[in-house]
């Protein structure tokens, strides 16, 4: 009789599935703006020393002023995406003047990266954008959590808006510009992962989920 017990329990427990890689959480953690010198050192150091991959959204003109953390970004194997060369509105600019942008910027990434994602500043969208993204061969991504740390500079504001808010498949906007929001980031990454959660690339994220990003459409999250 313990025997047939036992065999029944054994059947029961395989007629349900594995569910260990599917119960995980999965963000993804970008920042916009960068490079910005000491404030992207300092978060390299922090995400190193947390094992977390990032996605960083560079501008040009910044990229010309900071090679060596742009070089630093992409050898610690974060992803780099581009956010336009002068940080202007890219939703308004014509094909000519977006696909420009791109070229100018992507000319300054470090040598071998392939970027996947453009993101334009303040995630404004337009016709002419759209084109070029596609001529170029890049999606679009933008976000699904925004805690406003450029405007607030207030990191335990930004650390308990994003950990009450934040959904698996999530794409959290952050800017690597000031110290508030690496201490925010840090902070944020620490807390989630306690919870469960694991940090991702966005370009991870898409294939975490089966999604092929495709050029000039627009992104927010992946479920």
């Amino acid at each position: 009789m313990r025997r047939l017990i036992s065999l029944v329990l054994c059947v029961c427990l395989l007629a349900f599935p594995v569910r260990g890689e599917q119960e995980k959480k999965y963000i993804a953690l970008t920042f916009d703006d960068g490079p910005s010198g000491k404030y992207t050192r300092r978060l390299l150091e922090g995400l190193e020393q947390r094992d977390v991959k990032a996605t960083f959204l560079l501008c040009g003109y910044r990229l010309e002023d900071y090679p060596r953390e742009a070089e630093r970004i992409f050898r610690d194997g974060h992803e780099i995406g581009i956010h336009g060369y002068s940080h202007d509105d890219m939703g308004k600019m014509t094909y000519a003047q977006a696909l420009d942008e791109i070229k100018r910027t992507a000319a300054l990434l470090p040598e071998g990266c392939k970027p996947v994602f453009l993101r334009p500043p303040g995630g404004s969208l337009g016709k002419g954008l759209e084109q070029a993204t596609k001529a170029a061969g890049l999606a679009i991504l933008n976000w699904s959590v925004d805690p406003r740390d450029w405007a607030t500079h207030d990191a335990q504001a930004v650390e308990t808006f994003v950990t009450g808010t934040v959904r698996d498949g999530d794409v959290i906007l952050l800017h690597d510009m000031c110290d508030c929001s690496v201490d925010a980031a840090l902070n944020i990454i620490d807390r989630l992962q306690a919870q469960g959660f694991c940090f991702v690339t966005a370009s991870e994220l898409a294939q975490l989920r089966g999604v092929t990003p495709e050029p000039g459409k627009v992104y927010n999250r992946f479920v």
